[in-house]
């Protein structure tokens, strides 16, 4: 049914469950995953305090942390014997660069973790799950 699964990932450890379930949903489907990472943009103004890291040095560094955590989930997918190629951008919020990979990489499925957070609550944090739900015109799977 689905070829391409974008998995979005944070490291967190309900996605790290999702990471899981996701891999066997790809295999099961046989489809490819690309677990995908949107990095934070330069928090820091051109005016700010100079003891700030510079621009490259942050990108640099967010980018290293997001790769080595796409490198662990395409391990794990290439022992359970699916393809995988990670992929990390940036964008103003992460539902944005979600919606936005899943279109330019041609998937096909959304598959990502929600904490299930209901009633005012979940209204109050602002859900990235809820916002590729309202947001995508790709299919979304949910997992909890």
């Amino acid at each position: 049914m689905f070829k391409h699964i974008l998995l979005p990932v944070d490291g967190s450890e309900l996605s790290q469950k999702a990471v899981s379930a996701a891999i066997q949903f790809a295999r099961t489907s046989t489809a490819r995953l690309t677990p995908y990472m949107c990095v934070e943009t330069y928090p820091y103004s051109l005016t700010s305090d100079s003891s700030h890291e510079k621009r490259e040095v942050f990108q640099q560094r967010v980018d290293a942390q997001a790769r080595q955590e796409l490198a662990r989930i395409e391990s794990a997918a290439a022992l359970a014997g699916v393809p995988c190629t990670g992929h990390v951008s940036s964008a103003m919020a992460p539902y944005h660069g979600i919606i936005n990979a899943a279109r330019e990489l041609d998937c096909d499925v959304i598959f990502m973790a929600s904490h299930g957070r209901r009633g005012i609550s979940g209204l109050l944090l602002g859900s990235e799950t809820q916002k590729v739900l309202t947001h995508s015109d790709v299919p979304v799977l949910v997992f909890r």
